[in-house]
């Protein structure tokens, strides 16, 4: 049986966070560039939603369909090219912007973008709805999964260096006078 998450902050108040606002809210005024929304989010509680799916209904005593059995999902927003993008929002009102009966699911950003990967997505999508949609795809995708990965498996970062034309990766040797030592690929 699935086990229900622990919440990351138990007193959340649904809120977005000042600094994730305030970096969308430059970005979109052009004062602010994505690495600053990026570093914002990767230090924030963002909300992924879950919806109920209706499985199975039935016929009820009054002669209405009425629902028998439905699962939670992760729903995945569906671009016009055919990508599928994995929903992230800053706050509870930016999900009910969205979807009002949306439940939400606190994470951070590496857990929703290892989400989006294990789901085949493309893409996260912050804030779909509003007020400023913001995108994380590519590149910066693979490196903030691949945060998450690398808590339970270290080789997680050796693999994003041979994916990632370009990436360096330092780390702490053993040795004093050896202090790092770096690999890059590209």
């Amino acid at each position: 049986m699935p086990a229900i998450p622990q919440p990351l902050r138990p007193d959340d108040d649904g809120g977005a966070d000042a600094s994730v606002s305030a970096a969308l809210s430059g970005f979109e005024a052009g004062t602010a560039t994505a690495a600053d929304v990026l570093a914002a989010i990767g230090e924030a509680r963002l909300l992924v939603p879950v919806v109920a799916l209706l499985t199975e209904s039935e016929v009820g005593e009054h002669g209405l369909r009425q629902e028998k059995e439905s699962e939670m999902a992760l729903p995945k927003l569906v671009g016009k090219d055919g990508r599928e993008a994995v929903l992230a929002f800053t706050g509870a009102e930016a999900m009910r912007r969205w979807r009002a009966d949306a439940r939400p699911v606190q994470a951070t950003a590496p857990q929703v973008c290892q989400a989006a990967r294990h789901e085949d997505a493309a893409a996260v999508v912050v804030d779909v709805a509003g007020p400023v949609p913001f995108v994380i795809e590519g590149g910066m995708l693979q490196a903030l999964a691949t945060i998450e990965e690398a808590r339970r498996d270290s080789s997680a970062v050796d693999r994003l260096v041979e994916a990632l034309p370009g990436a360096t990766v330092a780390r702490l040797g053993d040795s004093p006078r050896r202090w790092w030592s770096r690999r890059r690929r590209g």
